[in-house]
Parts: structure tokens; C-alpha cells; sequence
């Protein structure tokens, strides 16, 4: 029998900017409609919730969000989820903006609520400890990480705990790791959360990343971490972030042999 917090809770997935890293390739797709293994990454993550209890979902969309908007109704229907689309139109600007647009999603979210990162491929175990954490709001941490191809939002613990969230950050922990993207915010934090976004929604704070509030979040000691490190899970950011994930992860996370392009 599944847990009743795991029956509860709702999740949120961002998927609104340009891609821009991605090239000219990608330009006219959102990165949530990227295919791996013949499943777009909104399928995917519609099927690793599923299997992990979660049965209601949030796509906030806005670069191209019609083509989100017309995949919706296929996938809710092959994963057995609802899944509604919450449009915003300043997409152009932080994905702070993006958080702000979700609060009637949060407001609905009496038992908690994951925020999600669009353009993660990943293991269906990353889910389930995320939600099986003890604590109250959590997020998921990789402790081998790299900074060859991008500058990875870094986690540094002391004594167990996460206290700072941002990219290159440097000093003195017990441990650093690599954050996925992926946040379980139980409703004892959302006042928080709330007012860290809203203090940015106006002049030059509307170009802040959602990080940052994660970031303020992390400072006020409310996120546990939980260690996915060894788990398979890639980031998309780049053309060869696509490349890697068909050839090094689909195959761990899926059952199937890498995706040949000719």
C-alpha cells in the first residue's frame, strides 16, 4: 500500500524557456518534447510520478507551449495522470516568474508538492526516495559531479545538513554535490517560498531564477538532502547533453539499447 503522503502529493514541472543552449536544431521544440527511446521527456516524467503515486501534474509551459499543450492529452491518458498546462506568458523573463505562475497549483497542494526541473532524464528510484525522505521538505543531491560542460548548482553539507545553494560555490563543508533539479516542499514551507518569490517579481528580480528562492529556502535551514549519487540521471542542456542521455542513460533507466542516429 503506498504511503499517504506519496498518495497526496502533487507535482510541478517547469518547462517554459527557449533552450537556447540547445542550438538552432532545437529552436522551435520545447525541451519537455525532446525524445529518448521513443517517449518525450514530458512521458517520461509523467510515468516515473505514476509509478511513484503521484497522480496530478503541472506543466508550466511557455516558449512554444502550444506543441506542450496538444502532447498533454496523449500522455495523461497513456500514464493515467491528470495533467494540466499553466501557461506564462513572460517566459522571456526568470523562471522565477514561471514559480509565481504555479501558486495556484501550490494553493491546491494541501499535502505538499514536487517541483520539477524539466529536462531531466532519470532513474525511477530518484522519485521514490525524494518522496520517501524523512524530511519535511527535501531535495536531491549528486555528490560526483562535474563542471567540464556547465556550472552544475552545487549543494555543500555540513553535519547532514544543506546550507547553501548556487552555482560555484566555494568554502568550507563536509560534503558538495551536484543539486538534480527536483525539490519535495512540504506546505509548512510555502509562506516562505511565496514571499522569497514574490519579493522578486517586480523590477529587475522578475530576471531571477527560480534557484534563487530554492537558494533562500536552503539558507533558512528548511531542505533535508537525500543521495542519489550513483543513480543514472543527466541534465539537458546542451547538443551533446541529448547525445549522452540516448547512448549513457536511456539505457539505465529505461531496459532499452542506446538510440542509434545515422
Amino acid at each position: 500500500m503506498e504511503p499517504p503522503a506519496v498518495r497526496t502529493m502533487n507535482a510541478i514541472i517547469y518547462a517554459a524557456g527557449r533552450a537556447t543552449r540547445l542550438g538552432a536544431a532545437y529552436a522551435h521544440l520545447p525541451k519537455v518534447l525532446l525524445e529518448f527511446g521513443g517517449k518525450t521527456l514530458l512521458e517520461w516524467h509523467a510515468l516515473r510520478l505514476a509509478e511513484a503515486g503521484v497522480r496530478k501534474l503541472t506543466v508550466v509551459t511557455g516558449h512554444c507551449h502550444e506543441l506542450v499543450a496538444q502532447e498533454i492529452p496523449r500522455v495523461a491518458k497513456a500514464q493515467g495522470l491528470e495533467i494540466r498546462e499553466r501557461f506564462n506568458p513572460d517566459f522571456g523573463e526568470g523562471s522565477v516568474i514561471s514559480l509565481m505562475t504555479s501558486f495556484p497549483d501550490i494553493d491546491e497542494s494541501a499535502g505538499g508538492f514536487l517541483l520539477m526541473d524539466g529536462d531531466v532524464l532519470y532513474d525511477r528510484g530518484m522519485l521514490q526516495r525524494l518522496l520517501a525522505s524523512q524530511h519535511r521538505s527535501a531535495l536531491l543531491v549528486d555528490f560526483t559531479y562535474s563542471t567540464a560542460d556547465d556550472d552544475p548548482v552545487l549543494v555543500p553539507v555540513l553535519n547532514g545538513r544543506p546550507f547553501d545553494f548556487m552555482k560555484r560555490w566555494k568554502g568550507t563543508a563536509d560534503r558538495v554535490g551536484e543539486s538534480v533539479g527536483f525539490f519535495k516542499i512540504s506546505s509548512a514551507d510555502v509562506p516562505l517560498l511565496k514571499a522569497e518569490t514574490l519579493a522578486r517579481s517586480v523590477g529587475l528580480g522578475r530576471l531571477d531564477s527560480m534557484d534563487e528562492v530554492i537558494r533562500a529556502l536552503v539558507r533558512a535551514g528548511c531542505l533535508g538532502a537525500e543521495d542519489i549519487t550513483g543513480m543514472a540521471w543527466t541534465e539537458i542542456d546542451f547538443p551533446t547533453d541529448v547525445a549522452y542521455a540516448r547512448e549513457r542513460i536511456l539505457p539505465q533507466v529505461s531496459g532499452v539499447r542506446a538510440e542509434v542516429r545515422r
